[in-house]
């Protein structure tokens, strides 16, 4: 009940968004019925219900293929939806702005045109001006001296004429009252196909069209900085009871890789050849390896038997291997070389290396099993612990862990997504100290929904050990 109520409340939530996105990108900016409007709402409907179809197509079993074709349309849609409202957002304080602007320049222009054109008065050479007019008065216009201004619209009358009776106050009234002819004025011209739009309509316009551009731009910067691979990071952590011996001791580690339907077999390439490079005394792929079962990824995830480090690869799971089938996982990453650390601890030449599985195991009864990793060990030696995510520093730190190495968080990976993830994890991203444990989140080497990063780039860190007696 409560996972259906969440749904609705998601769903009304991009509802809203995907109807203020319209209004101002199309409904704001376009003319009712030009084509323009209708492929503007036609966009409206498609693109959110591609996103849901790439979001549920892995969990309701359809086929691999189809799953490809709407990853990359959906997801990428859900990005630009994201950075396109908050351009909106930010063009929300911008528009009054710009309102005011453009009509402070309006009233100055209006008031230079009444300035040179003058109202109804006496002429710069002292000769009475038409009202309205700017210009001086026809000469037959004049009004010879003595006259009645009421009869200067009327032809001279004939001086045989009998004198006019004397004027009645309804008649003054009706002349009065009466409308006075427009003062002649030159038509405008305007320019044939041209359509002047109201400032509303330039303003809309101006703010759409800068929103846009700073959106979909902040996507493509995004999609670049996961398509070109992670980039290798190196931090040096001294453990106090690492012996010499193993001062130096090179971890390369990885993690949120997440093979699927949008990163491949291309992808699981560059990062094998990222790690190789470095030339590891060890590999640690702490979690989040793939997005889909073995059935549709093992082709995808094949590359991985080609990572070298002298001491061996390892791996725990994350929770999205409990979405894809863990078990099978486990004993496929077995055949490709690599050794699964199941809630399990191997001695090294100078300290412990433990990992357990993720929390996300314990609806399988799979859970991490802090004893059974831990429980028994020499704590004369230092622990280097492998868990996918950084929650369980606390059981760390309970079974004397020197050193968490964990992922999860992406460091956020679409800002601000960082402030959300602060809120669900100790730390997001770095190495962090917690009681006498240290614990190092890396922000991942692939992406989870839309493959775009920004403000987090991926990365692959080479933890160095220093031994304090060195």
């Amino acid at each position: 009940m409560v996972f259906v109520l969440v749904a609705l409340v998601v769903l009304a939530l991009l509802a809203s968004v995907h109807r203020y996105v319209w209004r101002r990108f199309v409904g704001d900016t376009t003319a009712p019925g030009s084509t323009l409007r209708k492929v503007g709402t036609v966009a409206a409907f498609v693109l959110p219900l591609l996103s849901l179809g790439a979001m549920t197509s892995g969990r309701i079993g359809a086929p691999f293929w189809l799953q490809q074709v709407l990853a990359w349309p959906g997801f990428l849609w859900l990005a630009c939806l994201m950075y396109l409202t908050l351009a909106l957002l930010v063009g929300e304080v911008v528009r009054p702005v710009l309102s005011r602007v453009l009509a402070r320049r309006d009233e100055a222009a209006a008031a230079r045109a009444t300035t040179g054109t003058g109202t109804s008065g006496t002429a710069a050479d002292g000769t009475l001006a038409a009202p309205g007019s700017g210009t001086r008065p026809r000469t037959e216009e004049l009004v010879p001296a003595g006259r009645s201004c009421a009869s200067t619209s009327a032809d001279p009358a004939p001086e045989a004429a009998p004198a006019a009776e004397p004027e009645t106050e309804a008649v003054r009234d009706t002349e009065k009252d009466a409308p006075t002819a427009p003062a002649e004025t030159e038509p405008a011209v305007t320019a044939p196909g041209l359509a002047h739009p109201s400032r509303r309509l330039f303003v809309s316009r101006v703010v759409g069209g800068a929103a846009a551009a700073a959106g979909l731009a902040t996507v493509g910067y995004g999609t670049a900085n996961v398509l070109r691979g992670p980039s290798v990071k190196r931090i040096t952590v001294p453990l106090a009871k690492l012996p010499r011996a193993a001062h130096g001791f090179r971890i390369a580690v990885v993690s949120d890789i997440h093979i699927g339907p949008i990163l491949g077999r291309a992808h699981t390439r560059r990062i094998v050849d990222t790690i190789n490079s470095t030339s590891p005394d060890l590999v640690a792929v702490v979690g989040d390896l793939v997005d889909g079962s073995v059935a549709d990824l093992g082709s995808a995830a094949e590359p991985l038997a080609g990572l070298r480090a002298r001491h061996g690869s390892f791996f725990v799971t994350g929770n999205h291997e409990y979405f894809s089938g863990a078990e099978q996982w486990v004993n496929h990453v077995r055949e490709l070389g690599l050794i699964p650390l199941e809630n399990a601890r191997v001695e090294m030449g100078g300290f412990d290396l433990a990992g357990v599985n993720d929390i996300a195991g314990e609806t399988e009864g799979q859970g991490p099993d802090f004893v059974r990793a831990l429980g028994d060990r020499d704590r004369g030696r230092a622990a280097v612990l492998l868990a996918h995510q950084p929650v369980v520093i606390h059981d760390a730190v309970e079974h004397g862990v020197d050193l968490q190495l964990s992922g999860h968080t992406h460091g956020g990976q679409l800002w601000p997504g960082n402030y959300l993830a602060e809120l669900a994890n100790p730390t997001v991203a770095g190495l962090e100290q917690y009681g006498d444990t240290q614990l190092f989140v890396s922000r991942g080497a692939g992406a989870w929904g839309p493959p775009v990063r920004v403000g987090a780039p991926a990365d692959i860190t080479v933890v160095e050990l220093a031994s304090r007696q060195a």
